[in-house]
């Protein structure tokens, strides 16, 4: 099936597409802040410089969207034109998505990847997150 727009517009399209402050991290920042966590935005100092970080639990939270971190949800799945670029440039995504978590968790942090389709597909789902950072919270005091 061929792509409706041109390869410029298609291109434009496409670079307008931003890495930070995207809606599902809006959502995410919204609900940790109303149950009282404070956190730090996109450190530079960490690797993958995590989407938020909250330094007084050691936990950094990735907010993941779905196509382009490969998740294996129907959101996730490749384009039928180009599929080798994208389906080369997905597998370096999750790569480097990998090596990052294990550089945090060999300095000693706490990883938590949130996907895109999870907080589309259940209310309760940020009420789990807040719950799993009142666990962590708990053990650290």
């Amino acid at each position: 099936m061929p792509d409706k727009l041109t390869s410029e517009s298609r291109s434009r399209l496409m670079s307008r597409i931003g890495g930070k402050n995207t809606a599902p991290e809006l959502t995410v920042r919204k609900a940790l802040h109303a149950a009282g966590y404070r956190f730090r935005l996109h450190r530079r100092d960490l690797p993958g410089t995590p989407d938020i970080v909250l330094p007084r639990y050691r936990s950094a939270i990735f907010v993941h969207g779905c196509f382009w971190h490969g998740h294996d949800c129907p959101r996730g799945r490749l384009p039928v034109t180009r599929t080798e670029f994208w389906e080369t440039k997905i597998r370096g995504n999750q790569a480097r998505d990998a090596r990052n978590k294990k550089a945090l968790e060999a300095r000693g942090w706490q990883v938590l990847t949130i996907w895109t389709c999870e907080l589309k597909a259940s209310r309760d789902f940020m009420s789990d997150i807040v719950s799993a950072l009142h666990q962590v919270a708990a053990a650290k005091d």
